[in-house]
């Protein structure tokens, strides 16, 4: 896989925001197909590393400093949506609209949220739409609409419109939060049938739990730094992640998960 071009790769990245240092001096290099998890407090730069890679937020012009998505260092926006699918929360909050499930998914080939009369609907689109919806069993939910969803619903709708495209890899921003344990639990296997199907996966949370057990590399990431970068093994260890979240932490394992308190 090194012979190909990655998916992401980055080299002394720094990102401001708010007059803050939000990504320090990153340098991080993410294989096609992969499958890895960005694991880190609140505030750490996650989601900023997310937003740089989908060329919403910018790095610091510097003569060291490149990233580069599937081998090209300059993208138009839209073409670069087909290929990665982005989940994250900030997507159900542009739903401003009574719009249905359907409409959603249907959204993913505009690279918005909803639908409008200048759009153009193909009989292709509606046959994706409709494939997707019944690959993660949530057909019954295109009529419904996204204001008389539950918050596992809607998320799952998310993922649907991420896969329109049959994208080459998602990037999922802390899917988990807001969620329910039934719905945590119906999530992940989502997530899990995903990867098992071999799209790539790069999960961003600050939930341990919420590590897949298909995810083999994580990347510890605190004040805008990668701390640590390896197998889950080396990484998910007490030691590691006191350090990571400074506060003690105990750590169990079971059924390929790994459990925090």
């Amino acid at each position: 896989m090194e012979s190909f071009p990655a998916l992401i790769e980055l080299s002394h990245v720094s990102v401001m925001r708010g007059g803050k240092i939000a990504l320090d001096d990153v340098t991080l290099r993410i294989g096609v197909g992969e499958h890895v998890a960005v694991l880190g407090p609140n505030g750490s730069g996650k989601s900023t590393l997310i937003e740089t890679i989908t060329c919403e937020c910018y790095p610091l012009p510097r003569p060291d400093s490149s990233i580069m998505i599937f081998g090209n260092s300059q993208w138009n926006v839209f073409d670069l949506r087909v290929l990665l699918g982005v989940v994250s929360n900030d997507l159900m909050s542009q739903c401003s609209r009574k719009i249905t499930g359907q409409d959603v998914v249907l959204s993913g080939f505009f690279s918005g949220i909803g639908l409008w009369p200048h759009q153009r609907i193909t009989p292709a689109m509606r046959n994706r739409t409709a494939e997707v919806l019944a690959f993660l069993d949530i057909s019954h939910l295109a009529g419904r609409f996204v204001s008389e969803m539950s918050s596992g619903e809607a998320r799952r709708v998310l993922i649907a419109r991420a896969l329109v495209h049959n994208p080459r890899a998602l990037l999922l921003d802390e899917p988990g939060n807001s969620l329910d344990l039934f719905a945590q639990r119906e999530l992940r296997g989502v997530v899990r049938r995903l990867a098992q199907s071999g799209i790539g996966i790069v999960l961003v949370t600050h939930q341990v739990a919420d590590i897949i057990p298909e995810i083999d590399r994580i990347i510890l990431m605190r004040q805008g730094r990668i701390v640590g970068d390896g197998p889950k093994g080396e990484m998910l260890t007490v030691e590691r992640l006191s350090a990571l979240f400074e506060v003690p932490v105990a750590l169990a394992k079971r059924d390929g998960y790994f459990h925090t308190w």
